[in-house]
């Protein structure tokens, strides 16, 4: 909303013409004499109104709506030369509430781009927004919208391998968090803290990501789906971290609950992370089961979802002498896809698994 720093006669004339009111309405809308009105349009900006006076059109001005707001600076920028123009004595202090609506729908399109990896599409997006305005300006509404970028930012910098560091996802999502509990939203807080375990996951901290999970996994500010995603995800670091059964059982229980909620693609997904950890306890047999029911199952419509699915499929491929070159081959795939798309993190972890297996007397069992 606009705000004015100081009344003339020029601004006056402007709030009347955007309110739509004729000299003598307007006069009496604000409670002062015809004259007095008549006086700020002859003389305009030569002219100012008292202060109480200033304090009354400040009023008149914070109750219009947003389509007075929108016609008062459209009139006032006609009205001012360049040598005095509008913008030295009217600020916007914050979005404009017309721009709301077009904030949020840039944000779905953010979500659309990012399942894409359109990662250049969607950092233009975010960035239109969140170099535009700083948070001391931003009202409740706009502050939730900032939080919701700043989130959406992170999941750009997870999905490009930008973990740590100042403009990584840790930090976007710890400066979004710390938006939404100003907000007091608890829900969107512990969704921001279950995006953090997931950062620290991915920076090695197998144990930590783990016990976070767990505690995320009973944590009744998420829904029910997140906490069957935070107790899989539990089973994922501890597989990672050698713990091959245990992740077993674990996974298997969050597999239940995904089919309760009917989440076939968490499902699948799953099944996906059962087969690696299977395969990470030498149990090849039950790893081709698994991987098999994810590639039937799962959807690989954006080029991260195809390549998590072969990255799993050719790892398993690839621990079996007999199944070593189809190994190679899905990895090789995966990897040019993921170096297509700058799926840093995807294509470090193709690059590990690849190294992993080489070796003197095959693939490396664990």
């Amino acid at each position: 909303m606009a705000t004015v720093h100081h009344w003339t006669g020029t601004e006056a004339k402007a709030l009347r013409l955007a309110l739509r009111l004729s000299v003598r309405a307007f006069a009496q809308q604000l409670g002062l004499a015809v004259a007095t009105v008549s006086k700020w349009e002859s003389k305009l900006a030569d002219t100012q109104p008292r202060p109480d006076t200033q304090a009354i059109l400040d009023t008149a001005l914070g109750r219009a709506d947003a389509a007075v707001h929108l016609r008062f600076e459209t009139l006032l920028s006609e009205m001012t030369s360049p040598l005095t123009t509008a913008r030295r004595r009217v600020t916007a202090s914050g979005p404009r509430a017309w721009e709301y609506e077009s904030w949020a729908d840039d944000l779905d399109r953010v979500v659309v781009a990012l399942s894409r990896q359109n990662f250049a599409f969607a950092d233009s997006l975010l960035t239109r927004w969140l170099g535009r305005f700083k948070t001391p300006e931003l009202d409740e509404k706009s502050l939730y919208l900032f939080a919701r970028s700043t989130a959406l930012l992170g999941d750009l910098r997870r999905d490009q391998g930008v973990v740590l560091g100042p403009l990584s996802a840790q930090r976007s999502y710890a400066g979004a968090r710390a938006v939404f509990t100003q907000l007091d939203i608890p829900r969107r807080v512990a969704q921001l803290d279950l995006s953090l375990a997931v950062i620290t996951e991915m920076s090695g901290k197998l144990e930590t990501a783990a016990r976070n999970y767990e505690t995320l996994a009973v944590d009744d500010r998420l829904s029910r789906r997140d906490r069957a995603r935070a107790r899989l995800w539990v089973g994922t670091a501890l597989s990672k971290d050698g713990q091959h059964d245990y992740a077993t059982r674990v996974m298997q229980a969050a597999t239940r609950d995904f089919e309760d909620l009917t989440e076939p693609d968490d499902w699948s997904v799953a099944h996906q992370k059962l087969a690696l950890a299977r395969r990470g306890a030498g149990d090849l047999t039950q790893a081709l089961h698994f991987i098999d029911i994810a590639r039937i199952s799962g959807t690989t419509e954006s080029p991260m979802q195809r390549v998590r699915l072969d990255t799993a499929h050719g790892h398993i491929l690839l621990s079996d002498t007999a199944t070593r070159d189809d190994g190679h081959l899905v990895l090789d795939q995966a990897a040019q896809v993921a170096a297509q798309f700058g799926l840093v993190h995807q294509l470090r972890s193709i690059e590990g698994i690849k190294a992993m297996s080489e070796g003197p007397t095959g693939p490396r069992q664990r």
